[in-house]
């Protein structure tokens, strides 16, 4: 039995019962490819059909604003994808619908080969191979290649294998299949190798290279950046400011921040609240300290920011570090007295 013969035959026997499995709908395929990059099934599952109930087509998503869109989108991370859907969906409710060609599909914003490929072939039957990190380490392994996959040959060389194994006409059944393989059966670390269809053959398994393959050639470096968040109390009001571009979190909503400069003299009781919150993004280290200020009167503010009722923060979109630093914010002024750090 050929390679291809395997992943299917596995595909239909443990293959994962997703809400958008067995669509042909490109909305409902494009919006989960979406959603599941750099994200967890268990986590963008729930994220998916909380869309599609908000928004049921993409003429609705269309319509939608931005804050709604990142708002609903709050705790998944790695916001310029909701920033891409939104824009997406315009340029599709512009056309009247989604394009059916590879080459259409990759016009749409933040689109690429992979996900214009996972659309082409379970929403229009077109003979196009999907090309992950599941995939590469499928590959990979069973092959023998450690041709680096972040190199321009190496992303070459297992899409031209990858498409060399497509089967013509069932194309949607083995992309899922290789993917599923991939996050199930040969995962990164303690692969199911005991049992695994493809064991005979896999080159890995037998020159004892599972665990150096797939190879990478760039290592990430991570930087470490400090911020303080400051959340004003006056009278039911306090401060926030749109982010904006050119940085982490552009059109997210957070409070004053103090970044690269000490802490301002600010009327009133400032109170810390958590102080060196780790919040890890794919190249940076984000350590974060939480400030409380209750004022009778608003203090000045830099350009950008503005007064929201306490009761309405909710309507606006926030980083997932932001949202878990409001989480230990108390209900009043009771904070004085706990032994915490006064500055007046």
């Amino acid at each position: 039995m050929s390679f291809t013969d395997h992943i299917l035959r596995w595909y239909h026997a443990h293959g994962r019962d997703l809400p958008w499995r067995g669509s042909r709908d490109p909305y409902h395929i494009w919006l989960s490819e979406i959603i599941l990059q750099q994200t967890r099934i268990a986590q963008g599952r729930d994220y998916w059909l909380r869309f599609v109930e908000r928004w049921p087509t993409v003429h609705d998503l269309a319509r939608a604003s931005e804050d709604e869109v990142l708002r609903l989108w709050q705790g998944l991370g790695y916001y310029t994808r909701a920033r891409n859907l939104h824009q997406a969906a315009r340029q599709v409710d512009a056309m009247g619908g989604f394009p059916d060609t590879l080459r259409g599909l990759r016009a749409l914003k933040g689109v690429g080969d992979y996900t214009a490929a996972a659309i082409a072939s379970m929403a229009f039957g077109i003979d196009a191979a999907v090309v992950d990190g599941n995939v590469y380490r499928v590959l990979a392994r069973h092959f023998g290649i450690d041709t680096p996959i972040d190199t321009t040959r190496g992303k070459r060389l297992f899409t031209e294998l990858a498409h060399s194994l497509l089967p013509q006409g069932q194309a949607a059944a083995f992309n899922q299949g290789m993917m599923d393989f991939g996050a199930i059966q040969c995962t990164p670390r303690s692969p199911r190798c005991d049992e695994c269809p493809l064991a005979d053959t896999c080159d890995a398994l037998h020159t004892h290279r599972i665990d150096v393959l797939p190879v990478r050639r760039k290592a990430i470096r991570i930087t470490e950046r400090r911020l303080q968040y400051v959340y004003i109390r006056c009278r039911g009001y306090t401060a926030i400011r749109r982010r904006p571009a050119g940085d982490i979190w552009q059109g997210l909503y957070e409070p004053l921040l103090v970044e690269d400069a000490p802490m301002p003299q600010l009327p009133g009781q400032m109170t810390l609240l958590r102080q060196g919150v780790k919040h890890v993004l794919t190249h940076r280290v984000l350590l974060a300290d939480f400030w409380l200020l209750e004022a009778d009167e608003r203090p000045s503010l830099p350009p950008g920011y503005q007064w929201v009722a306490e009761a309405d923060l909710d309507r606006y979109a926030v980083p997932r570090l932001v949202e878990k630093l409001l989480g230990c914010l108390p209900e009043s002024s009771e904070l004085s007295q706990k032994s915490e750090i006064l500055l007046t």
